[in-house]
């Protein structure tokens, strides 16, 4: 006979005191259980940090290490005329929580209501806990829902949409939280002039709820993790010490090339799975990473720039956050309505990519 005890049987009293992470979407599907259900967005916002740095500005900051640079320089190869900065209290975590506020905001919903929280990053604030648990934190939202981040660089956003996506069109979610937060001044080399110029700060948020009607209609991503080399940080923790190069590093010719490849092909692969043409398109709402990038992706689909959201010029490449925060002002200045037909596309360091196309 074994002389190993018995372990206790643990108590399960607190069990009772978690809230059902279900109980709100049990009504809505009682009407949705005999129809598709959509995700759509029924809400946006956005955060930027209070300091912009123009081109003339960080030139004169570069001049003082004697590296040379220009606004013409910078705008010519980039459509960049200026970015944010955040300051030590403007965290990843702090501008989600901001962003998201927003977005709840203009949906109408109580914070209380979400049932899960999805960020997309490349610059958390610590290794863990995750960005998204520390919003949870921040909205004060007491139902324990689920809460993580996603880690996809500049395509970071697509790839949490889609997760989301897949939430809810499988009805176990009605309400959740997509934010792209990123705080990539803090991972700048001020002496490279090749990439310090490209990015910048902030955070877009979309919530995404249950629709029976319409919402997002297709979506494909894709990565390629023999492309690496062209862009990464290759850093990482050892010991409690930083291991590696922990600045961006960029061949932009490469990049060049590769995302304007993907990303043609991707758009099409997309407008293909929803029986749409880049005609059928009231908008292209792009990741602002070079507006030549853009402008090659728009021409391929035949879509008109008056059609292309741009906020490249005053926002820089702002990696995960940069497509939310595009939409955000799309909207909010009048320019996306309600039940148009929208595309986003991304791509970023992996190689990663991906599309989708909805109805807003």
């Amino acid at each position: 006979m074994s002389n190993t005890p018995t372990p206790p049987t643990p108590s399960t009293s607190h069990i009772s005191d978690m809230p059902n992470l279900n109980s709100n979407f049990s009504a809505a599907n009682s009407y949705l259980s005999h129809s598709k259900v959509f995700a759509r967005i029924s809400g946006t916002g956005s955060y930027l940090p209070v300091r912009a740095v123009s081109n003339e500005e960080l030139t004169q900051q570069l001049a003082e290490k004697n590296i040379e640079t220009s606004d013409e320089w910078i705008f010519t190869r980039s459509g960049i005329k200026s970015r944010h900065y955040a300051n030590p209290q403007e965290s990843t975590s702090f501008m989600a929580a901001q962003a998201a506020k927003k977005a709840l905001e203009m949906a109408g919903v109580d914070a209380s209501k979400v049932q899960a929280i999805i960020v997309a990053t490349s610059s958390a604030d610590m290794v863990f806990p995750s960005t998204a648990c520390q919003v949870q934190k921040m909205l004060n939202i007491q139902n324990h829902c689920l809460a993580f981040d996603v880690q996809a660089a500049c395509s970071g956003f697509m790839y949490a949409l889609h997760i989301a996506q897949s939430f809810i069109e499988n009805r176990q979610y009605q309400h959740i939280l997509v934010i792209g937060s990123e705080s990539f001044s803090r991972l700048l080399n001020f002496e490279d002039r090749s990439t310090c110029v490209l990015f910048g700060d902030g955070a877009g948020a979309m919530l995404l709820s249950a629709d029976d009607h319409c919402g997002i209609i297709a979506t494909k991503l894709h990565a390629n993790g023999e492309l690496q080399a062209p862009l990464r940080i290759p850093s990482h923790f050892n010991q409690g010490q930083v291991a590696g190069h922990a600045y961006i590093e960029m061949d932009g010719k490469a990049v060049f090339k590769i995302a304007t490849d993907v990303l043609e092909k991707v758009a099409q692969e997309v407008l293909h799975a929803a029986n749409w043409q880049g005609s059928d398109l009231d908008f292209l709402v792009p990741h602002q990473a070079n507006v030549r990038i853009i402008e090659h992706c728009a021409k391929k689909l035949n879509i008109p720039l008056e059609k292309v959201i741009l906020t490249l010029s005053k926002h820089g490449n702002t990696s995960a956050a940069s497509i939310p925060l595009a939409f955000d002002e799309g909207v909010r200045l009048g320019k996306i309505q309600k039940n148009q037909k929208v595309m986003l596309e991304g791509v970023g360091a992996g190689f990663v990519w991906g599309a989708s196309v909805l109805i807003f």
